[in-house]
């Protein structure tokens, strides 16, 4: 029998698109917020999910443990 696992995180990531060789406006023009000074950033949330078969001496299908470090 098959089952799937799920492991979820949350992560913020942030970043700046910027050409020092333009002005602050062209920059803004050609890369909008994300040209701000003090960067822009971005919340994400990853789901990764592990389908396999039951170990039949654990019951598990791999141990969450090991996931949880990774």
């Amino acid at each position: 029998m098959k089952i799937t696992i799920c492991r979820k995180a949350h992560f913020n990531a942030a970043h700046k698109l910027y050409n020092p060789s333009l002005s602050n406006e062209e920059n803004f023009e050609i890369f909008g917020k994300c040209s701000y000074e003090n960067f822009h950033g971005h919340n994400y949330e990853l789901i990764v999910k592990i389908l396999g078969d039951i170990d039949p001496k654990t019951g598990m299908v791999m141990d969450l443990s090991i996931l949880k470090k990774k």
